[in-house]
């Protein structure tokens, strides 16, 4: 029998929350029957959606939240003060045990601080990046980090590529995955002064696959498994992944439907096309873990569909099963004290 993966989703974060959240979860469960959803937020909300739906009852459970933390609130203030928030209640049942992983299209802010204070790095992490994975020309590669520690150190970069290297080999199933550098040339000497320092001490590394560094116009190409940066940078290679796809789907939907004779071609190449344009939606990858806490913590995109839902808790299976905190904490080491929520300044639940 396969484990039992019981993961909290916040069923009020995104912009089409409840309702693609709720029917996101029940077509993860029905797709898998290891997964134990507890959707958590405004419980009259929640099961007037469920009830539309069919599924094993054991499989999802309601837990009541009564407060939404938005987008425009400042994260900290947020999750300190809005205690019966759904973030910070499924996040609770992190911290607790009670479930394995959290899953939420709310704000990202919000998720960062209370995955750090509330969940807690695994001892020895020094910083806890959000890593998406993104679709490439040879399959996908693990963007690290993408938005959560924009002033990071050399050490930081170097936990990582070594989180991220074991993320890929036991989650997406490449082994010995190899590591790149962002920079503004191939030649070691080039970049700044972080890309400088971390090179020498990832070519040191005897437990990752370093391969140097990585010009921003390879990555599409897969020039790496495993591409590593602040999250300034790979904030902006996200956004305009992101954005340029988008654009470029438009154009050519654009010059499809132009003349009579473009339309015929159209109908004839859909099929094809589509199956091409799949493997670069974002959406059927899940979310972004924030890798190097004691539970996993999945943020995905704010207009998440049903689709992007159902794939993020697809993602904490694989997650749980190979015991990725495990590894990680191997790979890294208990080499530092862990920060608790009372030394942030925001005090946990009890």
């Amino acid at each position: 029998m396969e484990q039992t993966v019981r993961v909290a989703l916040d069923a009020m974060g995104g912009d089409y929350a409840p309702l693609e959240v709720v029917k996101g979860a029940v077509e993860a469960v029905n797709a898998h029957p290891e997964l134990v959803v507890t959707l958590v937020g405004r419980e009259e909300e929640i099961r007037a959606e469920l009830a539309k739906y069919t599924y094993r009852e054991e499989q999802i459970s309601v837990v009541n939240a009564t407060e939404v933390i938005g987008c425009d609130e400042a994260p900290v203030e947020a999750v300190q003060r809005k205690r019966d928030s759904s973030i910070r209640v499924a996040m609770n049942l992190v911290r607790h045990g009670d479930c394995d992983a959290f899953v939420s299209a709310g704000s990202t802010g919000a998720v960062l601080v209370g995955g750090r204070i509330l969940v807690g790095r695994i001892p020895g992490v020094e910083r806890t990046p959000l890593a998406p994975l993104i679709p490439t020309e040879r399959g996908v590669s693990l963007l690290i980090d993408c938005g959560a520690n924009v002033d990071a150190r050399a050490s930081q970069l170097v936990q990582f590529a070594v989180m991220g290297s074991i993320y890929m080999k036991y989650v997406v199933g490449v082994e010995n995955p190899t590591v790149g550098i962002v920079n503004i040339g191939v030649e070691e000497e080039k970049g700044n002064a972080l890309v400088k320092e971390t090179y020498p001490l990832l070519k040191a590394r005897t437990d990752i696959n370093f391969i140097g560094s990585v010009e921003a116009r390879e990555i599409p190409r897969g020039a790496a498994d495993v591409i590593v940066c602040e999250a300034f940078v790979g904030n902006v290679i996200l956004k305009l992944y992101e954005g340029l796809a988008g654009t470029l789907l438009d154009k050519i939907k654009e010059g499809l439907m132009s003349s009579a004779r473009s339309k015929i071609g159209a109908a004839l190449a859909k099929p094809a096309l589509k199956k091409t344009l799949k493997g670069f939606d974002t959406s059927e990858y899940g979310g972004a873990p924030m890798l190097g806490l004691n539970g996993l913590v999945v943020k995905t995109h704010g207009n998440s569909t049903s689709v992007e839902i159902r794939n993020a808790l697809a993602q904490c299976i694989a997650f749980q099963q190979e015991d990725i905190i495990g590894k990680i904490r191997e790979g890294l080491g208990n080499a530092g004290p862990e920060k608790t929520a009372e030394q942030t300044g925001v005090k946990g639940d009890a």
